[in-house]
């Protein structure tokens, strides 16, 4: 509500130092800072840096405290008892200090490092993807506020003409070569211009807004918008593609893990304790004692587990395919379609051309007429509506021909 109230009031505030100036591309790159989902770029790389961090502590010594105090109801004891030995006591005491360090794993925690890499940039990318499809409805709204911009002048244009048509009927009014009725006529015409520039205006407000929250930034009502390039180039790249490329590198990730998650393991240890009885269970009194060695584990056979996991991550690999696959299909069809799209409209705009060249001589032959009371003025209005709507209609084409072009820039990664 308070981000509403904002733009509203920015709306409708005019600037002390000069128009805002507005293009597509700054549109652009405002989404890609400022729209919500745009912060998760760095929250996955700080998240990645944490789990590599975690990782790489246990290439560290781990130190273990164990401490117990038990009750047996037997302990071991001799057949027969022997002079200077005491029997075990059932109650026995030990406080241990273990330290393991780890000497070769086979490079897995590495490998698992690599693996959270390679998942940070594909989870980044997959973000760039969900921004970039964003740029369709910022190419829209853009478009919308031009067309609203253009139907404006257009309606401002009619007005003027009303208005001075109105001054002209008024005089043959006054010399009774034109009936009250026409100026009446025209009167009306220019409140349902009033009308059709308020609703205009309030149009123009609302994809002004929409933009504003999109970019996640203020827009003025008088911002100048300029008109984007619509040169279409061939050259381009999709993030999905990146995207698919990115997942294929994630798994080729897990598998080194898998290849190493059987390589030997080798590590150091260290025990210091005390406790009642120590290592030697024949003395039966507090002492303390330590242990130091190396442990090796080695899964020799672990039943054919790594050569199933390593055939889910290929058939993973061929799912991915199947995906950019698609997507390159659906992608090229709606390539297809805009360019189908980019020639009918070029072939309505030759059309309106010739229809308002028309329109403006039937509208002159009409201006003459009234003039000379032949005749009225509400058949004059019905030929300068014809006008305006065939005007309208080629503003309409030309926008819809600009949006085209950029959506198919947008479809070939071009912007």
């Amino acid at each position: 509500m308070k981000r509403f109230i904002l733009i509203s009031i920015t709306l409708f505030t005019v600037p002390i130092f000069g128009q805002q100036i507005i293009t597509l591309d700054k549109c652009y790159d405002l989404v890609e800072k400022n729209y919500p989902i745009a912060k998760q770029t760095n929250l996955i790389k700080e998240k990645s840096t944490y789990e590599i961090a975690a990782l790489n502590k246990a290439k560290l010594p781990s130190i273990n405290l164990n401490a117990q105090a038990t009750y047996q109801s037997d302990v071991i004891g001799l057949p027969t008892p022997m002079p200077g030995v005491e029997p075990i006591n059932k109650d026995q005491y030990r406080a241990i200090l273990d330290v393991n360090q780890l000497i070769y794993n086979g490079g897995i925690i590495d490998a698992n490092a690599k693996f959270k890499e390679a998942q940070m940039l594909t989870q980044q990318q997959q973000v760039a993807v969900n921004l970039y499809q964003l740029k369709s409805r910022i190419n829209f709204s853009y478009m919308m506020i031009l067309l609203w911009q253009d139907q404006r002048e257009l309606l401002i244009d009619k007005q003027n003409t009303i208005k001075t048509k109105i001054n002209e009927v008024q005089s043959g009014v006054k010399n009774g070569a034109i009936l009250p009725s026409s100026e009446q006529v025209l009167e009306a015409e220019l409140l349902k211009l009033e009308q059709a520039l308020t609703e205009n205006r309030f149009l123009r407000i609302k994809e002004i807004q929409n933009l504003a929250s999109l970019t996640a930034s203020s827009i003025e009502e008088n911002a100048i918008f300029e008109r984007p390039n619509t040169n279409i180039s061939e050259k381009g790249v999709r993030p999905e593609t990146k995207f698919f490329e990115l997942q294929q590198a994630q798994i080729e990730a897990s598998e080194r893990i898998i290849s190493k998650n059987n390589l030997p393991k080798l590590n150091a240890f260290g025990q210091a304790g005390f406790g009642n009885p120590g290592l030697n269970m024949l003395d039966n009194s507090f002492q303390d004692f330590y242990m130091v060695g190396l442990k090796l584990n080695w899964n020799v056979f672990d039943w054919n587990k790594s050569k199933a996991e390593k055939q889910a991550l290929a058939i993973a690999k061929d799912i991915v395919t199947t995906e950019k696959e698609t997507f390159e299909t659906n992608n090229q069809m709606l390539l297809n379609e805009l360019q189908s799209e980019i020639s009918k409209i070029d072939a309505l705009i030759k059309t309106d051309t010739q229809i308002i060249q028309l329109r403006e001589k039937v509208v002159q032959s009409s201006d003459s007429q009234l003039r000379n009371g032949v005749i009225t003025s509400s058949d004059y209005v019905i030929e300068l509506n014809h006008l305006f709507d065939a005007k309208t209609n080629q503003k309409v084409h030309q926008t819809q021909l600009e949006l085209a072009k950029i959506n198919y820039q947008t479809s070939k990664g071009i912007n």
